[in-house]
């Protein structure tokens, strides 16, 4: 029997054996199966420009601090080696305000896109600020800097001046930055138009590192550079003249790049502005002459809850000749404006508790006179203009805001109040 029973057995294991291999392969197979992947999570709408904000008020609002008080220092009794400091300084200030701009424009425009601002600016008095900015960066890198702005320019305008400044300075940063020597250029001339619009051309010179037509063709895609020997030895992100580029067609014009003769490069950018009459600007309180008119000795109530900007705020109205008062959250300021003493009030739009745009609406409730208080909206991006104008604000900053923006800001928020009444 038991010779019997082992072959059996024998057949048992050869029978359960293709079984087992059918297991394990089930198995294997189970294992090697991939996993399913997660689903992608999606951005909820408005988030991005809510991220954007808070970023564009953030960064702008220690700007504010930084070309507020290099812009004191400038007019202060300075040596020549005190006031290159001085220039440069004002110089990265400046070149980080318009890449905040610029990035902000750049990330919006794939979601909500971006609105160009419609005010009266003096462009004779624009094109010498750019043209300073400009001498300030070749000063401070010892270089020659040659500034051309023809007489035909129009006085007063209407456009986006923001934004505009943000593109050029994005230029003139990169003739300073590839020229190691010689020189650099700006000329600002009017290109013609319509009787109730004006082009305007702003070309900026260098006789750096040049470029070929191979490079050129690169330059104006978002995150490129011309190379990538010029990205390892000058640095940059590549995003600039992508958003320059695209601010320009949103202006009605254009930017192309022209080798120099003798070296270097030309980058011409061309924008459309609509002509303005200098009656109508004296009306909005605008003033960019050389000695902007100023009001005097005003006691005005500031909202802030940044300590920084309350500082820096508070050290530019004191040498414009006024008087400051910081609070923090908006809903106290109706109950101190109703305790009067106050000729006029900076509102900050981001804060604690209810924003800004709320707090002038509550404001303008109030009973006259406290409800007729000039009002300033201030913010780090210039898309809050419509609404805080609408809730009440009789004039509006973007940050970084300079000692003369403020100036004259103060000038049309009183004026503006006073025509009211």
């Amino acid at each position: 029997m038991g010779s019997k029973s082992r072959p059996r057995r024998s057949r048992r294991k050869s029978e359960n054996a293709p079984a087992k291999k059918r297991a394990a392969k089930v198995a294997a197979g189970k294992a090697r199966k991939p996993r399913a992947k997660p689903a992608a999570k999606i951005t909820p709408p408005g988030m991005v420009e809510t991220a954007l904000a808070t970023f564009a008020h953030e960064v702008r609002t220690p700007l504010t601090g930084i070309l507020a008080i290099s812009d004191l220092l400038a007019t202060s009794d300075l040596g020549v080696r005190e006031r290159r400091w001085v220039d440069t300084i004002k110089a990265g200030a400046e070149h980080l305000a318009s890449l905040a701009t610029l990035f902000v424009d750049a990330a919006r425009s794939g979601h909500s896109g971006f609105a160009l601002r419609q005010e009266f600016f003096d462009l004779r008095a624009f094109a010498r600020k750019i043209g300073d900015s400009l001498a300030g960066r070749a000063t401070a890198k010892g270089l020659q800097c040659r500034i051309e702005i023809s007489e035909k320019l129009p006085a007063f305008v209407i456009g986006d001046p923001v934004r505009l400044r943000a593109a050029l300075e994005n230029l003139i940063d990169n003739a300073t930055k590839f020229t190691e020597h010689g020189g650099v250029g700006l000329d600002v001339r009017p290109t013609g138009g319509a009787s109730a619009k004006t082009g305007v051309a702003f070309a900026v010179s260098d006789s750096g590192i040049g470029l070929t037509l191979s490079e050129i063709k690169r330059l104006f895609r978002p995150f490129s550079q011309a190379n990538v020997s010029i990205a390892a030895r000058f640095g940059g992100a590549g995003l600039g003249l992508s958003s320059v580029k695209q601010l320009a067609r949103a202006m009605g014009g254009d930017i192309v790049v022209a080798p120099r003769r003798g070296g270097g490069t030309t980058f011409t950018l061309t924008a459309t502005l609509a002509r303005a009459e200098a009656s109508k600007a004296a009306q909005a309180g605008l003033n960019y002459g050389n000695s902007p008119e100023r009001v005097n000795g005003l006691r005005v109530l500031g909202v802030e809850d940044n300590p920084f900007g309350r500082v820096v705020l508070n050290t530019v109205l004191a040498e414009l000749g006024h008087q400051a008062e910081f609070i923090g959250r908006g809903e106290v300021a109706p109950e101190r404006i109703a305790q009067g003493a106050f000729d006029a009030v900076l509102m900050d739009m981001v804060l604690p508790g209810i924003n800004g745009i709320e707090a002038i609406r509550r404001i303008r409730v109030l009973s006259p006179p406290a409800g007729r208080i000039p009002i300033i909206g201030v913010s780090g991006r210039g898309d809050d203009e419509a609404a805080a104008r609408a809730a009440g604000a009789d004039a509006f900053l973007v940050k970084p805001v300079s000692p003369r923006a403020l100036a004259t800001a103060l000038l049309e928020a009183t004026r503006h109040a006073a025509a009211a009444t």
